[in-house]
Formats: C-alpha cells, structure tokens, sequence
C-alpha cells in the first residue's frame, strides 16, 4: 500500500496497456464512480498522444495516452491495472513492474505475480523487495490464473472431509479472437508440431511459468506438500483447414493446445491444472465442453460445470470474459491499498485442511 487512501476522494487509477482486456479494464475504471483515472500507458506510438476517452469510446477525460514510462513513474496514483499482452519471455514485463513498485505505485496484473514463489525463492525476493522500497503491493488477478484455482476451489473444498485429488480444467473457444499475432504467436495455433517444443520450447517455458503458480497457490491455500510440479503439455492437430477470425489454420498444424501442470505428492497427481485453447468444436476431443469444469475427488466428490454468458444488447463487441477479468481487476483494487507492502494473497473462505493442528486455538 502505497500510502492511506482517503475515503473522500476517488483511487487514483493508471491504466497499463489498451487490448482487448486493458481497454475493458480502461471503461471500467472510467465509468466508476469511486475511480478517477490520472495516468495511461500505451504501447502504441497510434494511441500515444490521444485523449483516453477516445481510446475507450468515451467522452474526453483529459488524461492523454503516453508511451514514456518516466511519464507514468512521474504521476502521483494509488495503483496500476497492468494488463499488457503475454510476452517472450514470461518475465519480460517485470523490470516495468519493479519500477513501479518502487515508485511507490501499487500493481494488478492480469498475466503474472498469482504467487510468485511458484517462480521460486529469489524471483518471489527481488519482487518483495521492490514493494519494501516503495511500500507498495503487488498482486496478480483474473479468471484464470486468479479465480478458479487460487479462490473457487478453496472454498468448495470445504465440504470435504477428505481430499484425494482435484482437477481444474479450461476449455476456451479462439475462433472468434481478432489478433493474429496473438493466436498464431503467443498461443502456437497454426504451427507445426515439428516446430513445437512442448517441453523446453518458447510456449511451453511461457505457459508452464504461469499456470504453474495456480498449482502452487491452490497447494498452499490448501496447505497441501507437494513434493513435485510436473507439466505434461499437449497438442490436437486440425483434421482439416479451420477458418478462424485471425486467419486460417491450416490442416496438419496445431487447432488445440492444452497446457497443463500436475501437482504431485511422492507419484500421486493430487492437483492437476489443464488450460485447452481450441479452433471451434470440429476440433477432434473438443465437440462438448463447458468453459470451465472443476473435479474434486473424496468424500464427497464434487463436480462443477461453469461458464460465462454474453451479455446481451451492449451495442459492443466486449466478451463476458473481457468484463470478467475486468470486474475481478478493479474489485481487488481495495484489497490491493489496504494490504502491508509486498506481495498479496487474496482472503479466501472457510477451505479444506489435511491437519488442525497448525491452526492457533482461541
């Protein structure tokens, strides 16, 4: 927390980054009351210089686009919604976010910082350290990472009297998605499985590092020892030429991917994180399915099917998944200013524990 917030007065909100989740994040943080925006980076030099409100498709709110760090750095604010695309390699953004940090600016990602301990001991520390500096907070939320591992399944969790294992799967449909640097780039659609490392490659390093931090938050929310963080990425293959919004999938290269982590105690798979990003239904494995479903095994079992709805007669072309990741953004934001400096464990229900006698008695 970088300073006690007034309750008088709006959070003073920068805005990190304007694709299609960054400028979600920009609406909302315009159109709330308790929000005032004072600062927005872009990475853009055709959004550089241009009134926010353009850029949202609002009315003018004085507050111009930069594409100058130093600029941002320099702004008196509560905290940075930082919502830049995924990039090569995973902890590309992490020298902006040190500065920020240390500026004094609290930080929300929406693509790292879930647990940084997952990354391990001195990534975890050189973050920390840049919040002692600054006395700032540092916490990274969405859908998923940040919801349905980290703080859904903690507290279905506490109907169980005994836990066995659990599964979180995703299945997102990416046939509609726009970007084609994106789909074809960041997520591996349309490459040959030759060129794909599923082990060691570029993709693989990227998504392990992510979704390897929902395994580890979910183990220590749950106070569960693993003893091993295992991935076990997969790929589907187009039986036939897909014709997706960004461009065409050609037949014999990669429609599916599934990036998945396993969490193991001794050789038994106790959590198992499995994210599929798929070319439409016609995809071999992938005619059925629900956006999210949750497994849990022991007494008693527990399964769950989850997916967003569109909202209807918006008049835009925003998602039920971009207002998401929107609304679990700014509603950390209070969180976020009334945390200590350093980095943020979001609170979490009643939830299953192997063991009470780790708990302090009243």
């Amino acid at each position: 927390m970088s300073e006690t917030t007034s309750a008088s007065r709006p959070y003073r909100v920068i805005q990190w980054a304007t694709g299609a989740m960054g400028k979600t994040c920009l609406r909302s943080v315009i159109d709330h009351p308790d929000l005032e925006l004072v600062g927005l980076y872009v990475y853009s030099d055709s959004k550089a210089g241009r009134d926010a409100g353009e850029i949202a498709r609002r009315d003018p709110t004085g507050v111009i686009a930069t594409s100058c760090i130093d600029e941002i750095l320099a702004l008196d604010a509560d905290v940075v919604l930082h919502c830049p695309l995924l990039q090569f390699p995973y902890d590309a953004h992490d020298d902006d976010v040190c500065r920020l940090l240390e500026s004094g600016k609290n930080v929300i990602s929406i693509n790292n910082y879930f647990h940084p301990a997952s990354l391990g001991e001195s990534y975890a520390r050189r973050l920390t350290e840049c919040c002692i500096r600054g006395g700032s907070t540092l916490a990274g939320t969405g859908i998923n990472p940040g919801l349905i591992a980290e703080r859904f399944v903690p507290v279905i969790s506490g109907m169980s009297t005994e836990l066995d294992s659990i599964l979180c799967r995703e299945v997102y449909d990416c046939l509609d998605m726009p970007n084609a640097n994106y789909v074809f780039g960041v997520m591996g659609m349309g490459a040959r499985p030759q060129d794909v490392d599923l082990e060691n490659g570029s993709l693989a390093t990227l998504f392990t590092a992510m979704y390897r931090q929902c395994v580890g938050a979910l183990a220590e929310r749950l106070e569960l020892q693993l003893t091993e963080l295992q991935s076990d990425h997969q790929v589907t293959l187009a039986t036939q030429d897909i014709e997706a919004r960004a461009g065409i999938v050609r037949a014999g290269t990669i429609a599916a991917t599934n990036w998945q982590i396993h969490g193991l105690i001794g050789d038994r798979r106790v959590i198992t994180h499995s994210v599929n990003w798929v070319m439409g239904r016609e995809v071999p494995g992938y005619k059925q399915f629900s956006h999210w479903e949750i497994s849990v095994r022991g007494k008693p079992g527990i399964d769950i099917k989850m997916d967003l709805v569109e909202p209807e007669n918006t008049g835009v072309k925003t998602t039920a998944v971009q207002y998401g990741v929107a609304g679990m953004v700014t509603q950390a934001i209070g969180h976020v200013l009334s945390a200590p400096p350093g980095l943020l464990a979001f609170p979490s229900a009643p939830h299953y524990t192997p063991r009470f006698t780790q708990h302090a008695h009243g």
